[in-house]
């Protein structure tokens, strides 16, 4: 995924001149390819990130695409008023990547782990936000990204999952994507790290469907509805707090229009106990299969669902 990141990139500098990337310090195996053929195009603000944000907007204001690439711990959790600022409040066509979302940064601690950009971002007027599971999500986000004259978010967390589609593809803004199809009982929305757990969960629950939500902001009404119409419970999966990302917005939807019931699998409502390996994080979450089988299974018996989990 990051290779698909580093070639959008590319491909969206040598196209336009005035795409320019700018990082905190960050990212210089990924870039090194950039640099060597775009140096005019590339600025080391430093770890200044706040002031990163605010070149990226006088640059933007100035008719440059700018690029701004941190990780998400970073921003946009320390530039949030930046931001919203200097940017949403101007409607600037800046594109901030948030790479290391989730708790990629296992080893690093709570400082290094992002488990509230979305959140944060969804409540700021005029920001759109993407998620990407696979490379063929990350080149067709990057194309919405740089084709949206508006901020946008792309959130870049672990990499190296495998792909859930086998074709290039192209999204549209809040639309779903259909991953496995199916009319049982149960249907998942998943987004990021976590399409490919909803894949291997489903085969628990014969005819159950898979999508995946690349986009967060705007999450289209018409389009979650349709996914959701056959089926009489939504479980949503995200490398994220439980709270204001994609199973929010789920709920926040389906409540006015299409009310049902919502398991949300998720990061809890605190931070990481212990550092650890990428693998231990996620089993500390209850993000590993076991846990969100088990979260599946006992959210299914209380909502008397029958439960066709293969022993």
């Amino acid at each position: 995924m990051r290779n698909a990141f580093s070639d959008s990139l590319i491909a969206a500098a040598r196209a336009n001149e005035r795409v320019l990337l700018i990082t905190g310090d960050h990212g210089y195996a990924l870039f090194d390819q950039f640099r060597n053929l775009f140096p005019k195009q590339y600025i080391n603000a430093g770890i200044a990130e706040q002031n990163m944000v605010g070149v990226a907007a006088g640059l933007a204001k100035s008719g440059f695409r700018p690029v701004v690439y941190a990780l998400s711990a970073f921003s946009p959790i320390r530039v949030l008023e930046q931001i919203k600022l200097d940017v949403c409040c101007d409607k600037l066509p800046v594109l901030f990547i948030g790479d290391g979302a989730g708790v990629v940064y296992s080893t690093l601690g709570v400082s290094h782990q992002s488990t509230e950009d979305v959140a944060a971002l969804r409540a700021l007027p005029h920001m759109r936000i993407l998620s990407p599971a696979d490379s063929h999500e990350m080149k067709a986000a990057m194309e919405l990204a740089f084709a949206t004259p508006t901020p946008v978010y792309l959130r870049m967390g672990k990499s190296d999952l495998g792909p859930v589609h086998n074709a290039p593809l192209k999204l549209e803004w809040g639309r779903l994507l259909p991953i496995c199809p199916g009319d049982g009982p149960l249907v998942f929305v998943a987004t990021g790290s976590l399409v490919n757990l909803a894949v291997k969960l489903a085969k628990d629950w014969p005819g159950s469907a898979v999508w995946s939500a690349p986009c967060l902001k705007p999450l289209d009404l018409e389009s979650l509805v349709a996914a959701c119409d056959r089926h009489r419970l939504v479980v949503t999966l995200e490398e994220h707090n439980i709270l204001g990302g994609l199973g929010g917005a789920v709920a926040e939807i389906l409540s006015q229009e299409h009310p049902l019931p919502i398991c949300r699998i998720g990061v809890p409502d605190r931070f990481s106990r212990f550092c650890g390996s990428y693998s231990y994080l996620m089993r500390e979450h209850g993000l590993d299969l076991d846990s969100a089988r088990s979260q599946i299974t006992a959210f299914t018996k209380k909502h008397d669902f029958k439960s066709a989990v293969r022993e």
